[in-house]
């Protein structure tokens, strides 16, 4: 008895060591510096022309009156401001494209510092757009800071879950959505008068730009490279152990070593498919077509409507000019604490109440901002119930569609299929990006108060598919998924996991063993196209 009672004390204490996780100063230090001059700048480029937006259009207006000798039509400068807006996302696809091969060849950390010399050429191209005269040159620095964006939204998200311990590697990973949503309260405050927001500072939004970059350039090159890309990729065990002991703050490494390398072993039986492969398989026919969906929702249901057109949007809801900068502001504080609530609740709520919930939620608010806008000019109070209509369309946003689907898509695939899967949610994401950038500025022509009623049918669309189609992915390892989805492909598991891993069978302990350990110690970016 006296025995078994130091065996649990010995165990219980084991336990609480494991479960104790040092954040060291390099690892907060490379998340921060790491999502500053990553995520924070995406999150930037989102609603820092929503402020400005006036005095572009007059500057685009006067370059095209000196250079034709005539003022631009009104259907031509709409067009030109929503290629503008949009062309971001062109740029981000061509981002999340390239990123690959330069990952790969470079590192994750290299890939972060050098993809600053996309950062800080945009930033010049579009500060000195006014005093060139040319607005080209906003343009196509929209365009290159895209490029930045779409490298960052891959790059960063794997140094930051391979620097971390699994322990913590959610809090961590929250750290990217978190840093967007500051980034986009960050532009809409120097938006603001008093600051920038003037005619002659406007330019100076953008030159803003270059502070992030520059910091990033500055410390990160300080930080270890990632520890897993070290081992596995460059087979330099001696950097990857001191890379490890710097990020755990610790000097016994052997634990997390061998970890990694029996994620390298596992990797050897599993071969990594291509897009065109994955999109041919029949076992991942449903989680593929569930990602479109989820990224096609996250995108296409309004929200970056908003973020792009705050501005235009109040006015319409009969909020004063001078006042709507200040309004602009609640939108971004309201995101943020939304995001952290979503972080701590994740978890426990699971992921499917969170989209349907939030997808359900944004219906109901569109609908009462849609009347609220329709009838603003019978009732004075009307426009508050129009701004606190927008705020409620934000929160129930980024509590579940705002960061969910990013989650799903690594947790509905197997390692093999994972990054295949990324590139299509990317290329979807960045597509509806464009879409709706571009688009939004003619459906509120065109449709006026009524606007807003084609997200409500997208987000009933998106709710309605979650509810009959996905599973509950929360706590349930990747065989419970992969049966669960087994089911509606019609094709036995037995057989999906034959797919998964080509040769000798290995047993299903064995196999979910080695493929939690790969997930868990970062994957591996290849043979994608």
């Amino acid at each position: 008895m006296e025995n078994k009672q130091q065996s649990n004390s010995i165990t219980k204490e084991n336990n609480a060591v494991k479960k104790k996780v040092n954040w060291s100063g390099s690892l907060i230090v490379a998340s921060l510096t790491g999502a500053f001059g990553s995520s924070f700048l995406y999150g930037y480029n989102l609603s820092v022309v929503n402020a400005p937006s006036g005095y572009i259009k007059k500057f685009y207006n006067e370059t095209w009156e000196r250079r034709y000798g005539f003022s631009v039509d009104e259907g031509t400068l709409t067009l030109l401001w929503s290629i503008t807006v949009s062309i971001f996302a062109i740029g981000g696809l061509v981002g999340a494209i390239i990123v690959t091969p330069i990952l790969k060849f470079f590192g994750r950390k290299c890939t972060l510092v050098l993809k600053n010399v996309f950062a800080v050429a945009a930033a010049l191209l579009m500060s000195l757009s006014l005093l060139a005269g040319s607005f080209e040159m906003l343009i196509l620095g929209r365009v290159i800071m895209g490029v930045d964006g779409g490298i960052s939204l891959s790059a960063l998200p794997m140094y930051l879950s391979e620097i971390s311990p699994k322990e913590i590697r959610g809090s961590l990973g929250q750290v990217t959505a978190i840093f967007i949503c500051i980034g986009v309260f960050t532009g809409q405050a120097l938006g603001v008068p008093e600051i920038f927001g003037q005619e002659s500072r406007w330019p100076f939004l953008f030159g803003v730009i270059i502070v992030p970059s520059l910091i990033q350039v500055m410390i990160l090159p300080f930080l270890p490279e990632s520890p897993r890309y070290l081992l596995l990729e460059k087979h330099n065990r001696s950097k990857a152990e001191k890379a490890f002991q710097r990020f755990l703050g610790k000097d016994d490494v052997s634990q997390e070593i061998e970890e990694v390398l029996a994620e390298s072993r596992a990797q050897r039986n599993t071969k990594m498919v291509s897009v065109v492969q994955l999109l041919r398989t029949r076992a991942a026919r449903w989680q593929i077509l569930t990602v479109v969906v989820t990224m096609g929702c996250y995108q296409l249901c309004g929200l970056n409507a908003i973020w792009y057109y705050t501005n235009n949007i109040f006015s319409e809801s009969g909020i004063k000019h001078e006042t709507i900068p200040y309004v602009t502001l609640s939108t971004g504080g309201v995101e943020t604490l939304a995001a952290v609530f979503s972080g701590l609740v994740i978890e426990r709520l699971g992921r499917r109440p969170l989209l349907i919930g939030g997808f359900g939620l944004m219906i109901i608010f569109f609908g009462v901002l849609t009347v609220s806008l329709t009838l603003q000019n019978t009732v004075h109070w009307l426009p508050y119930l129009s701004i606190f209509c927008i705020l409620a369309i934000i929160a129930s946003f980024c509590i579940g569609p705002g960061g969910i689907p990013f989650v799903l898509t690594g947790e509905l695939f197997q390692q093999s299929q994972r990054p295949a899967a990324f590139m299509i949610a990317g290329t979807v994401n960045w597509l509806c990006n464009f879409t709706v950038g571009l688009l939004f500025p003619f459906i509120q022509a065109g449709l006026q108060t009524y606007c807003f009623l084609v997200f409500a049918g997208i987000c009933f669309a998106g709710a309605a598919y979650l509810f009959f189609v996905l599973p509950e992915t929360k706590n349930k390892t990747f065989h419970e998924i992969s049966q669960a989805f087994a089911k509606r492909n019609k094709v036995a598991l037995e057989m999906q996991e034959m797919n998964h891993y080509p040769g000798e069978r290995k047993p299903s302990e064995e196999q979910e063993s080695n493929f939690t350990s790969s997930v868990d110690n970062g994957e591996a970016i290849k043979g994608i196209v």
